[in-house]
């Protein structure tokens, strides 16, 4: 049979088509602070959220109005899910530019109670300068950063609680198996500082105590000493300054032993 024959056959009728197609994009950064001199800066993760406008961009009532949520929106007919996560980002936060991943499909029945709302889930993580132009705007009432342990207190919209969840999993594994954590940090840094950034995301004892991550840092192949040069910065004493080396690396690169 050729596809027109069985095209002929076809009945769309007999099949439940669903009543949209969204995607969502939850973007973690990492938030520096000082706390004192002499001392590594505090490090909070942080996601970045919209507060669902009480009437949509048509002037309608929205749905979940007053709840904060992930930035994201309706696919439109001549996009794909990620071109449409990267243009509702940029309408809702006036984010662009960032490097986002597609990781899920969220379809459970009743997950949006408009009706049978398929939604494509995306994430990044990225220094907090490249969200320092986020403005609210489209059906985003108010653009904010939060830490984790407020964004799991907050009552949000649909079930962005459980697609927050999975993306922060993601995350840590980004942290913890790759070098993403060189976003983060000056070009020379000390161990403290990379500890502290780390530590945004575990508690793993391999990385939590400070006398055995100095002594690990040293024995790390991908990260390289740079000769002659110390600072204060970190402590009274002066400290080794470490780079990182492009290099392929052993996963997990913080908690296997070398």
């Amino acid at each position: 049979m050729s596809n027109q024959e069985a095209l002929n056959q076809y009945d769309v009728k007999k099949y439940r088509t669903p009543d949209g197609y969204t995607s969502d994009i939850a973007v973690f950064t990492i938030v520096s602070e000082k706390v004192e001199d002499y001392k590594p800066p505090k490090m909070t993760m942080k996601l970045m959220l919209i507060q669902r406008s009480i009437r949509n961009a048509e002037g309608q009532v929205n749905i979940e109005a007053g709840k904060w949520a992930l930035p994201g929106g309706f696919v439109q007919e001549d996009e794909t899910a990620f071109d449409a996560a990267k243009r509702e980002l940029e309408e809702e936060t006036g984010v662009n530019g960032i490097h986002i991943k597609h990781f899920g499909v969220y379809d459970k029945p009743g997950r949006d109670p408009r009706g049978w709302i398929i939604t494509n889930a995306h994430y990044a993580i990225v220094p907090e300068y490249e969200l320092s132009k986020r403005k609210a705007n489209d059906d985003a009432a108010e653009v904010a950063l939060f830490s984790l342990d407020e964004v799991f207190k907050l009552n949000l919209a649909f079930d962005h609680f459980d697609i927050i969840r999975d993306a922060f999993a993601i995350i840590k594994n980004d942290l913890l198996q790759t070098t993403v954590a060189r976003k983060f940090l000056p070009h020379q840094f000390t161990y403290s500082e990379l500890q502290a950034v780390l530590l945004t995301i575990t508690n793993d004892p391999a990385i939590a105590s400070e006398q055995s991550f100095a002594r690990k840092i040293k024995a790390l192949p991908f990260i390289s000493p740079v000769p002659g040069k110390k600072t204060q910065r970190t402590s009274k004493a002066p400290t080794q300054l470490y780079e990182f080396v492009e290099m392929d690396v052993v996963k997990p690169i913080y908690t296997a032993r070398y």
